[in-house]
């Protein structure tokens, strides 16, 4: 008996010192956590306008729309776009329209790679029966979008946005003379945009991850019936996820 008590004194005296310092270690977070969090930036709502960079990451693909040529094509069996992912770099300038709405122009500078993968009915001059066509794009992307935000949550909010962009492809390949391996694509773009994104207040700057999506409506290609990878689509349109993080002041 006087073995187990000294046992249970024994583990008392280690857990209580253990339970207590634990107590002690918690109740900054518990007061942070239920007692009045620090604003920071509290005064952010209210100014007129305010500037950031964005620098981010995409996901673009084609959609393709077969022409009737591909049925009798004797040559090309499969042709199908491919994921692929890039660079996006930009500014930002955001207006204040009331508590609730906000409007951003975030001019961006995107480095796109999409890709198109072929499977052949005769070997090329390689000898393989499966190819990758790489369409590489610098893009200049010009956004123009509407914020509807929620209310703050201590250094927390969500917003959601809905926009309209026009993109120039400033790498683009519609006119170029020895393209018998190419797809072409013309320069000029246009197309709606809906994403989702978090601001995050800190003392000296809000962090912003965003990610939407953005489709363009007009067809991209410049259709050349003598050249076998391009002529095989009678359409082709941009497709891309972005997921951005904007550094705002």
């Amino acid at each position: 008996m006087l073995h187990l008590l000294r046992k249970k004194s024994l583990i008392r005296s280690l857990i209580v010192p253990v339970l207590l310092n634990g107590l002690l270690l918690l109740s900054p977070a518990a007061k942070a956590q239920f007692g009045k969090v620090e604003m920071n930036m509290f005064d952010h709502d209210s100014k007129p306008y305010y500037f950031g960079i964005t620098i981010g990451v995409n996901l673009a693909r084609f959609h393709t729309e077969w022409h009737p040529r591909f049925l009798q094509s004797d040559s090309v069996l499969i042709g199908e776009p491919v994921n692929s992912g890039g660079l996006t770099l930009g500014l930002s300038a955001t207006g204040r329209i009331s508590n609730r709405f906000q409007v951003r122009f975030n001019p961006q500078l995107m480095f796109i790679e999409r890709n198109i993968f072929y499977k052949l009915k005769y070997p090329d001059f390689d000898g393989n029966l499966e190819v990758t066509k790489k369409v590489e794009s610098v893009i200049m992307s010009f956004p123009f979008q509407v914020k509807f935000q929620s209310d703050r949550i201590g250094n927390f909010r969500v917003y959601t946005l809905a926009g309209f962009k026009a993109d120039i492809d400033m790498a683009s390949n519609a006119r170029a003379k020895k393209a018998e391996e190419l797809i072409k694509i013309q320069k000029h773009d246009f197309g709606p945009e809906f994403g989702i994104g978090f601001n995050f207040f800190f003392p000296s700057f809000i962090f912003s991850p965003e990610i939407k999506i953005s489709n363009g409506l007009r067809n991209i290609h410049a259709r050349d019936e003598n050249l076998r990878f391009s002529s095989m689509f009678d359409k082709i349109q941009s497709r891309m996820i972005v997921f951005s993080i904007h550094l705002e002041g």
